[in-house]
């Protein structure tokens, strides 16, 4: 995916990550807004990941994240 935005973060959420041994780490992920330019079908984790596009408050319902929900709920486009 290309795109364009902001170098600042729009928001932030944490959570905890199981790892593959069942050790638990805490993580701070940045989040960013960007206008995409272009998509590929081709991306490193393609057999892990699908890409489908949808609004703010589908997602807020798809996703566990609690902070991330709230964010997503919350959401207003700059543009």
């Amino acid at each position: 995916m290309r795109g364009r935005g902001p170098k600042t973060a729009a928001g932030r959420y944490t959570y905890l990550k199981i790892l593959d041994d069942g050790d638990v780490a805490p993580c701070i992920v940045d989040i960013f807004e960007i206008e995409v330019l272009k998509t590929s079908d081709k991306f490193k984790e393609r057999g892990e990941r699908r890409l489908d596009w949808m609004s703010p408050d589908e997602a807020a319902r798809r996703v566990r994240e609690i902070e991330l929900k709230s964010f997503l709920v919350e959401f207003k486009p700059s543009k």
